[in-house]
């Protein structure tokens, strides 16, 4: 199975960056990984939330094949620990997924097209993070679900 992680804009912190380069190289041992920036959108100013919505999902409508597997980063989704969100992960693979995907949104979350194409949803919590953080949560996430199923040390409980 492959996973892919796209997000809305650029990440403007190199200590952020740095820590998910880390885990993005952790997670070659385990799964074929890729984090995609998907530029922001231009002249916002000129847009009302829905409009800007729209053409954020656009932009990822275009990278996303009609078999994979989506998964939103929604503040209304489920929340996991981290053992269960292990089991969701080995779930999908166990149903012969052959790529997931997990999109976080831009500033104003997600358009309805996007909320149709997707299978599930998933909150970090009822705190709200800078998209920039949520991006390394992700990836750690991830590496930890990975790390759990495969019984190694990093998790503890």
């Amino acid at each position: 199975m492959n996973i892919r992680l796209f997000a809305i804009g650029k990440t403007d912190s190199a200590d952020l960056e740095r820590l998910i380069v880390q885990y993005k190289q952790r997670l070659k041992h385990y799964v074929k990984f890729d984090l995609e920036i998907i530029p922001d959108i231009k002249n916002v100013k000129n847009l009302s939330e829905s409009q800007q919505k729209d053409k954020e999902a656009d932009a990822l409508l275009k990278k996303i094949n009609p078999s994979d597997f989506v998964v939103l980063l929604d503040e209304n989704g489920k929340q996991y620990s981290s053992v269960e969100f292990a089991n969701h992960l080995q779930k999908i693979m166990n149903m012969g997924t052959k790529q997931l995907v997990f999109i976080i949104g831009g500033p104003y979350g997600f358009s309805e097209q996007l909320y149709k194409k997707a299978k599930g949803k998933i909150s970090l919590s009822k705190m709200t993070f800078s998209h920039q953080m949520v991006r390394l949560f992700v990836v750690e996430q991830i590496y930890r679900g990975f790390t759990i199923l495969k019984n190694e040390p990093y998790h503890h409980q």
